[in-house]
C-alpha cells in the first residue's frame, strides 16, 4: 500500500510532535544568555507548522516564574488558517499567538537575570517532555544554532526550500490589467507551499507603493512589501522582495514576487488556480 508523503505530513499535524538536535542552542536578551543548551527539542504543538525550541529547565540561566500575561488561552478547531492541499485542519501558523496552546500544559515564565522582563514559556504535559519549557520565540531578543542567527521561527529539519532558474513566460494581472509579464522567473519550491514565482524588477510593470510591512521567513530572510494601485483600487502587500536574502535564498535578491491566492498568473498560457494558504 502507498501513501502520498504530503498526506502522510498533514496527518500528523493533529499529533504533538517533537524532534531532538544536536545543534547548540542559545537565547539571548539584552546581550545575555536566558537559555544555552545542547539538548534542545523541537516541538510543534498540534495544528503548529512551524516548530518551537523546548529547553531543559536546568539549561535556562534562571528559575521559572509566573507567565507575563494572563492565563493560556486554548487554540479551538476553527482558529487558523486553511491547507486544503494538506490537511482538513486549520492549522496555526506563526500568526497565531504563542499563549494560544493546542495541547495540555502548564504556562511559565522565565526570568531575565538582571532584569524585569519574563519571557513566555510552556510545559506540556506529556512524558515525553518532561522537564522541558517550550519558548515563545519571540520573547528573546536572538535565537542562536551554534554561533549563526535564526530569523523568524527555528528551521524545521524536514522542510526546505529549492530555486530554479526558469524560462516559462509567467504573467500577472488582476482585474485584467497586466502587472507583469517575465520569461525569465525564478521559481521556488518549498514544502507544503504552492510554487512561487519571483520575477526581474524590469519586467514589472504594476505600480507599486512601497508598504512599511516587514516580515522575517526562517529560510530565505527578512521580507520588504509593496501594494499594487490598479484601477480597482490598492491591492496591500501584494508584492515581496528580499534585499538582503540569506544564503538559502541568495539567487532571489532584489527579485519580485506575487502572493498567487491574490492575483491571476497564467504560465506558458494557461492559468493558474489561485492556491488556498493562510495569505489568501
Amino acid at each position: 500500500m502507498t501513501v502520498r508523503m504530503r498526506d502522510l505530513v498533514g496527518g500528523a499535524l493533529e499529533q504533538l510532535r517533537y524532534e531532538p538536535t544536536a545543534k547548540r542552542v542559545r537565547a539571548e536578551v539584552g546581550g545575555a544568555d536566558v537559555a544555552l543548551t545542547e539538548r534542545a527539542l523541537l516541538v510543534w504543538e498540534p495544528r503548529r507548522v512551524v516548530p518551537a525550541y523546548a529547553v531543559p529547565v536546568e539549561d535556562l540561566t534562571a528559575g521559572l516564574t509566573d507567565p507575563p500575561g494572563p492565563a493560556t488561552a486554548d487554540a479551538p478547531a476553527g482558529t487558523g488558517f486553511a491547507i486544503p492541499d494538506v490537511t482538513t485542519l486549520r492549522v496555526l501558523d506563526p500568526r497565531v499567538p504563542f499563549a494560544a496552546h493546542s495541547t495540555p500544559g502548564e504556562p511559565v515564565g522565565v526570568r531575565v537575570p538582571g532584569s524585569d522582563r519574563v519571557v513566555e514559556g510552556f510545559c506540556p504535559a506529556d512524558p515525553a517532555l518532561a522537564g522541558y519549557v517550550v519558548l515563545d520565540f519571540d520573547g528573546p531578543d536572538a535565537w542562536y544554532e551554534e554561533d549563526e542567527p535564526l530569523y523568524g521561527h527555528p528551521r524545521d529539519p524536514f522542510h526546505r526550500i529549492d530555486v530554479r532558474a526558469g524560462s516559462r513566460r509567467v504573467e500577472v494581472s488582476s482585474g485584467g490589467q497586466l502587472l507583469a509579464a517575465s520569461t525569465h522567473p525564478r521559481l521556488v519550491f518549498e514544502t507544503l507551499l504552492p510554487p512561487r514565482w519571483y520575477l526581474p524588477a524590469e519586467d514589472v510593470t504594476a505600480d507599486l507603493v512601497p508598504s512599511d510591512t516587514r516580515t522575517e521567513c526562517a529560510y530565505k530572510g527578512e521580507a520588504s512589501y509593496w501594494s499594487v494601485q490598479t484601477a480597482d483600487g490598492l491591492l496591500r502587500d501584494v508584492v515581496w522582495s528580499y534585499p538582503d536574502p540569506l544564503a538559502d535564498a541568495a539567487q532571489l535578491r532584489d527579485l519580485l514576487c506575487f502572493f498567487d491566492e491574490r492575483v491571476d498568473v497564467v504560465v506558458d498560457g494557461v492559468p493558474r488556480s489561485r492556491p488556498v494558504t493562510p495569505w489568501s
